[in-house]
Parts: C-alpha cells; structure tokens; sequence
C-alpha cells in the first residue's frame, strides 16, 4: 500500500505537466469517476497540495511562503480526499481498475484528476492574466525571424 500511495502522490505532485499514457477502459471508468465525484472545493485542496509541495524545490522556496504547518494540514486534506475517493465514492471502479489493469491505474487516474484541478486554476481569469503578462517582455520580432525559418 506505500508503493500505491507514494505512485499517487508523485502523480498528483507532476500531474500538470505530465503526458498520460494509453489506459485501459477500466482506469478511464476510475479516472472519469474521480474528476465527476470531486468537489470543486477539494479540487482547489489539491492544487494548493501540489503547489505546497512544489515550493520545497529549492528554486521555487525562495518565492512561497508555506508553512510546515500549512503544508501538514494540506497532506492531510489530501489523504482523506484520496482514501474517501478510492474507498467510497469510486469503490467499485477503484476495485476493477486494480483487478483488471493493475494498481498503476491509480497513479494513472489521479494523474488525470491533477490534470483536471491544474486545468480550472489555469482557467481562472487572474491566473490567466498573469501567464499572459510576460508576452510585453518577448521580442516578437526576434521570434518572428526564427519562425518564418523554421517554414522554409
């Protein structure tokens, strides 16, 4: 079970900038259930989990302000979404993923529902102002010469 939780863990900590790989029609049923049966609210949990955990690199620590204590509470917020998610409300597509396809279906699914809680904080109007504010720093004319030759 510490293999299973430490595979989710990783996955939910990279979710947003891995790629899935092909899953069976089982993992799609777990994945499809954890993304429909959590809350926007714990959705946000888990992104403020992945960033908490994010800010221990050392080149991100500098610029967060998360407490140990912050950072204890969000693990267990995480734990319980991730124990109430796999043994209640997704029990029987949890049960199948795993006998069907293998425990890796779970790393595979929350990586989906990472996905999915990564995708609605970028999607934010303020979140998405703030990607947008470096292009007034881009030499777009410099860019534009390398992408005409890269069409030649």
């Amino acid at each position: 079970m510490r293999t299973i939780r430490l595979g989710v863990a990783m996955a939910l900590a990279i979710a947003f900038v891995s790629s899935r790989a092909a899953a069976g029609p089982y993992s799609d049923d777990l994945s499809k259930c954890l993304v429909s049966s959590t809350t926007n609210e714990e959705k946000g949990t888990l992104v403020k989990w992945i960033f908490s955990i994010a800010a221990l690199h050392p080149a991100v620590s500098s610029v967060s302000a998360v407490t140990d204590a912050q950072r204890t509470d969000l693990n267990k917020a995480t734990a319980l979404l991730f124990e109430t998610l796999l043994a209640d409300r997704c029990k029987k597509q949890t049960k199948d993923a795993v006998k069907y396809e293998g425990t890796n279906t779970i790393q595979e699914a929350f990586g989906v529902l990472g996905q999915a809680a990564m995708m609605e904080l970028f999607t934010n109007d303020a979140v998405a102002g703030g990607l947008q504010e470096f292009a007034q720093y881009v030499d777009e004319k410099k860019l534009s010469t390398v992408l005409k030759a890269s069409k030649e």
